[in-house]
């Protein structure tokens, strides 16, 4: 869809424009705190320097924290040291939450003197992360970690802007950056179009962040079945979260943090869940599947809408305080499938097996470990990763987790989280050392406004609720009666549940 139509206008003087700047610097429903510099290099003196001489070009829409993960950089952790490990990477994340909140509580005055950032901000920081990488260090016995440039974080944008882009207003008219339409096709007025404008930037959103799923062509493909393929599926009914089970803890990440994630989980399945559940709490917990031999956990981060008030937890852990506001939206459906290989038969989950698919920090950490996709029931061979869908009416948003498939055969996990498990290629095979197992696929159903900015799902306070930090998490507690009876399932090529 086209970019719509501008009327011709000078862009603002400096002066007006750092008042629009500080007019956008909205700490409302998700804590944005945006420093929207947009000077040409003819504004603002001499050589295009701003207040305290800093160079304008380079500081468009400071809007967020970036700090290099340490978790990903992690080979090993022998078991002894995993406490300790574990407790420095929690301390690392809530020293980024806190320093985030530290920026943007003095939103105003480093938006007077940028040089505030570093001195406020970004150098107490470092020092702290200095410390816990040095112990985490000594606890991995890797030194290295020290010399690999993990403690300096930076400032960065929310979004770039685009050429030709008018004023200081990072939610203005324009299209997705992929070329996508934006909402514009929905039809609002004027006035709708500012309310919502303003719930986007009050989430950290900005409205290049939602596109109209009829804009975005068809892109799904999956390999075709090859001969001996495990063409079954094994479905588990654990309801979609009706009677709220709710924490912002992490037990896989964080076990033993309170509020670990620093946002928002729904749960279904194991109802024993919290970060301080041992793999015997979880096989002794209730469960809301159907099936009382699936004890799995299966949790994912809340949606909220935003523009209808906020939820019980607008002070608390997880929610307000970490900057995750609005009411949080119940599925209407949450469907959980268990599928196999295009090239051959799936072996046995082990349990306590745990995985996690896509990347909470994946706004700052890049795509490499992303795995978002979202789409609109009707339109769900077109799925977006780095943005929300505006739905159609009668159509509802959809988020789907396809789960890793490969096993390395000997570890139920891994000091990153990651490399004990794996994705088969695009033919559907897995990596060499790897087996296939059956492949989680979560589908979650949402009914929340077609407007952009109007919903998003809860974040690390620094990744400002952008759609690509989406992830699921799971832990296999399957009895091993169940996983037989779903592996022949799936391998006979039959549908059970």
């Amino acid at each position: 869809m086209g970019r719509i139509a501008r009327s011709p206008r000078k862009r603002p003087t400096l002066p007006r424009r750092m008042t629009l700047a500080a007019a956008a610097l909205i700490l409302g429903g998700g804590g944005l705190a945006a420093v929207n510099f947009y000077a040409s290099a003819s504004e603002g003196g001499a050589g295009g320097r701003g207040p305290s001489g800093h160079d304008m070009s380079q500081m468009r829409m400071l809007s967020t924290i970036d700090c290099p993960d340490v978790g990903n950089s992690l080979s090993t952790v022998p078991d002894a040291a995993k406490p300790r490990v574990d407790r420095q990477l929690a301390d690392l994340d809530t020293q980024i939450t806190d320093a985030y909140t530290e920026f943007a509580d003095n939103k105003d005055r480093i938006q007077r003197d940028p040089g505030l950032a570093d001195r406020m901000v970004l150098a107490p920081l470092k020092a702290k992360r200095t410390d816990s990488i040095g112990q985490i260090a000594d606890a991995t016995g890797q030194p290295d970690l020290n010399g690999k440039g993990l403690a300096a974080c930076s400032m960065r944008a929310a979004d770039a802007p685009e050429p030709g882009d008018q004023g200081s207003d990072p939610s203005g008219d324009r299209t997705g950056g992929d070329g996508q339409g934006g909402d514009q096709a929905s039809g609002r007025g004027d006035g709708q179009a500012v309310a919502a404008a303003s719930a986007a930037s009050a989430s950290g959103l900005s409205r290049r962040d939602f596109v109209d799923i009829r804009s975005v062509r068809p892109n799904v493909a999956a390999p075709a079945p090859r001969r001996g393929a495990s063409t079954g599926t094994f479905t588990s009914d654990c309801g979609r979260n009706q009677n709220g089970k709710r924490n912002p803890d992490n037990v896989i990440v964080a076990p033993g943090v309170s509020n670990g994630a620093h946002h928002m989980h729904d749960y279904v399945g194991n109802q024993a869940t919290d970060a301080f559940s041992s793999d015997g709490d979880l096989a002794r917990g209730g469960t809301s599947c159907r099936n009382q031999g699936d004890r799995s956990t299966y949790y994912w981060p809340v949606v909220r809408v935003l523009d209808q008030g906020n939820d019980v937890d607008a002070k608390a852990d997880g929610g307000g305080k970490d900057k995750n506001l609005g009411k949080i939206r119940t599925p209407v459906q949450a469907t959980i499938t268990f599928v196999g290989s295009p090239v051959g038969k799936v072996t046995a989950m082990p349990r306590f097996l745990r995985i996690i698919t896509g990347d909470a920090k994946a706004f700052t950490n890049g795509n490499a470990n992303a795995n978002a996709s979202w789409s609109c029931t009707g339109f769900e061979n077109r799925q977006l990763k780095d943005k929300y869908p505006l739905c159609p009416q009668g159509s509802n948003v959809v988020r789907t987790f396809k789960f890793q498939s490969c096993w390395d055969g000997k570890n139920t996990d891994s000091a990153n989280h990651r490399t004990h498990v794996a994705f088969a290629d695009k033919r559907g095979a897995c990596p060499a050392g790897f087996k296939a197992i059956p492949q989680l696929v979560q589908r979650i159903v949402y009914d929340v406004p077609a407007k952009a900015g109007a919903f998003a799902v809860d974040s690390f306070p620094e990744q400002l609720h952008k759609p690509v930090t989406d992830h699921g998490d799971f832990i296999d507690v399957f009895s091993d009666q169940l996983m037989g009876k779903a592996v022949n399932c799936i391998n006979t090529g039959r549908s059970c549940a």
